[in-house]
């Protein structure tokens, strides 16, 4: 098995002690070796990092732009080959891969825009002969600290907005599925981007903790469970860190009576069984207002569910590849028993499934409950993996209840064709991204991706406008020129105009 190298001031680097291994879901067999990055390791990233920033800082806008447009094309030239290392080590198939690529491209488009949304405010004449402006500068070095679901799409939220800001950038992939995250970053290398700016490390707790107690690293970013989210949060805004922390979901789907249902079911196909579930954005839970509604949706999911095409994630035309691993599916399956145990309805059951020619993989088939009450736990934790709950409720309020109750608050939808209901649920709805006939609301890259209460720690989202003010700070400058022959005596009251 090949060892997948750290890339450090832009070398590749390997490092004896420990290792993890990188697994093939489709196949269930270890693939590759990765370092677990030592103390020392993490050290070297920071440091190069840090000696590349007084440079980069300094490096015109429009020419870190020029960085990300080369970085783009590359992207772009190589979407086959990433596509197939994020399918051999997540699972997810090669469709799904290109798609998350794309996503992520979208944010190095906005990065590309890097004279714009740096340009600062200018005031004249706020008194006399004095004029203000504000300036937005690099906080330094910064770092990231990415999940297994999405290896390309969710640095690409954090790295390219960092680094065309002025900040130096250290990555801490998932040490499930680390190849395309690293391709993608020596992609960025070719691009032109001077050796220390952007720097890979891999690595489990030990790596995130020295990052967290490192006081060169300025702000952190985090995507991932709340717990982990939380810790994070707090050890690095202890420490006077600028900390953004994405942590999990519950996302509910509200489906009206006069909802379009044929439209909803495939709506909720992709956002529920997409990527086998384990994606932040994916509906987990289906609201029904009236029995009506819930028993047409039923009927209408179990044929398209148990026609899913479920197979390995690098061959065309599927619908679902496997789990990311033989832990995550376990771990989904002890849920569906959990969902069984505490009497809810278990229409289809994809425990079980075998796939020929990859017997060993780590496949789960789409699973759905009815009569799903909100006081079992398969109602109110995070599954990630592909099981879909029907709760049923009696009206548009008590849906709304319903959501604003959970301690998650990431995405939310409604399916309905009344403006007064849409209005009303985008209005009062505690959920920080909202679709409207929309499963997945993730916002496009020029807005910002966060959620509300347990989904998101800090004050500020990912990418977009939040994420510009997240890696600068402002700095406001005040400036006079007296008239040649002028004088004034001292003025010892606060000054004013």
């Amino acid at each position: 098995m090949s060892l997948i190298p750290h890339l450090i001031n832009g070398e590749l680097v390997t490092e004896e002690g420990r290792t993890a291994d990188v697994y093939n879901p489709s196949t269930g067999q270890a693939i590759h070796k990765l370092p677990l990055a030592s103390r020392e390791t993490i050290q070297k990233a920071i440091d190069a990092a840090k000696a590349a920033f007084p440079a980069w800082r300094n490096t015109p806008p429009a020419k870190r732009a020029q960085v990300m447009f080369r970085f783009k094309q590359l992207l772009e030239q190589n979407e086959a080959r990433i596509s197939q290392l994020i399918s051999e080590e997540h699972g997810k198939t090669l469709e799904d891969a290109a798609g998350e690529l794309k996503r992520g491209i979208e944010n190095v488009e906005f990065a590309c825009a890097a004279p714009e949304i740096l340009k600062g405010e200018y005031s004249r004449n706020v008194g006399p002969n004095i004029d203000a402006w504000s300036d937005f500068q690099p906080l330094g070095v910064v770092a990231g600290i990415t999940p297994f679901n999405f290896p390309a799409m969710v640095p690409l939220w954090m790295y390219p907005l960092a680094i065309v800001c002025g900040n130096c950038f250290i990555l801490k992939p998932s040490e499930r599925d680390p190849s395309s995250t690293l391709l993608i970053a020596q992609l960025l290398l070719e691009a032109g981007l001077p050796k220390g700016v952007m720097n890979v490390v891999h690595g489990d707790k030990a790596a995130v903790d020295a990052l967290i107690e490192a006081p060169e690293v300025k702000a952190l970013s985090f995507v991932g469970s709340t717990p982990i989210a939380e810790y994070i949060y707090a050890e690095g805004t202890k420490r006077g860190k600028r900390v953004q922390a994405l942590g999990g979901a519950k996302n509910h789907a509200v489906l009206m009576p006069d909802a379009d249902l044929d439209n909803a079911v495939s709506a909720l196909m992709g956002a529920a069984y997409g990527s086998c579930g384990e994606r932040c954005m994916a509906i987990s839970v289906a609201v029904c207002v009236g029995d009506q509604v819930a028993d047409a949706l039923v009927a209408k999911l179990v044929p398209q569910i148990k026609a899913l095409k479920i197979g390995a994630g690098t061959s065309c035309g599927l619908d679902m590849g496997p789990l990311v691993s033989a832990q995550a599916r376990d771990k989904v399956s002890g849920y569906i028993e959990d969902g069984v145990s505490s009497g809810a309805s278990l229409v289809v059951d994809g425990r079980g499934l075998s796939v020929a020619g990859n017997e060993d993989g780590f496949f789960l088939g789409g699973c759905l409950f009815d009569n799903v009450t909100p006081e079992m736990r398969i109602y109110k934790e995070e599954i990630f993996g592909p099981v879909l709950c029907v709760v049923r409720v009696n009206s548009l309020e008590e849906a709304m209840q319903l959501i604003n109750d959970h301690e998650y608050g990431n995405g939310t939808c409604i399916f309905t064709r009344d403006g007064e209901s849409a209005r009303l649920f985008c209005d009062e709805i505690e959920v920080g991204m909202v679709g409207v006939n929309v499963p997945l609301p993730v916002p496009v890259a020029y807005h910002s991706f966060g959620g509300w209460k347990r989904s998101l720690f800090g004050d500020l989202h990912a990418y977009g406008p939040d994420g510009v003010r997240f890696y600068t700070r402002r700095k406001a400058i005040t400036q006079r020129w007296p008239q040649r022959a002028s004088h004034e005596a001292s003025q010892f009251a606060f000054p004013s105009l």
